[in-house]
């Protein structure tokens, strides 16, 4: 099969992105009360995972979200600041909580509005860590939207466990259906 007719099928479907639109969401309702109960300190220790601490890593996801978004979606605006000042998006876990609830309905929406078509062909941007224009599958592009989600996640998962909290079920299997 050639290259420029693969390119021009999607490996994923509308409903794929919705299910993985709702597990953003459900993950992030859960994760919200937690991280809110938590002190600031609590909050901002690093427990030496990648980007350090639990805000950081929030903060970082939500970013990467954000700058995602922008490229699927041209009525989200990129984020303010660049890649390596991601961690410190927001500064405490409220502002953080409030702008996570206002983009994870704009993932929703954009995930329910999408139709098998919008998933077939190319997305070319601009990636400053790498200094040129990217072009990829808009499939490949969404997959790696889901999946960058659910890696740090993961890291948050493993922090506030280490930490002796509660952390929430992760398990896709589980997520209720009315979410």
């Amino acid at each position: 099969m050639s290259d420029r007719l693969e390119r021009s099928q999607a490996v994923i479907d509308p409903r794929y992105v919705q299910t993985m639109a709702r597990y953003n969401s459900w993950q992030n309702n859960q994760s919200m009360p937690v991280l809110e109960a938590m002190s600031h300190d609590e909050l901002t220790k690093d427990h030496g995972a990648f980007f350090g601490s639990l805000l950081a890593t929030a903060n970082h996801l939500l970013w990467g979200d954000i700058l995602w978004m922008s490229r699927f979606d041209p009525s989200v605006q990129p984020p303010e600041v660049g890649g390596a000042d991601s961690t410190g998006l927001h500064p405490t876990v409220m502002s953080w909580a409030a702008d996570r609830f206002r983009l994870d309905g704009k993932i929703r929406f954009w995930a329910d509005g999408l139709r098998a078509v919008d998933l077939i062909g190319d997305l070319t941007w601009y990636s400053v860590t790498e200094g040129r224009d990217m072009t990829t599958p808009i499939s490949t592009a969404v997959i790696h939207f889901f999946n960058h989600q659910t890696h740090h996640r993961g890291q948050i998962h493993a922090m506030l466990t280490a930490s002796g909290r509660k952390a929430p079920v992760s398990d896709l299997v589980f997520m209720p259906q009315d979410i």
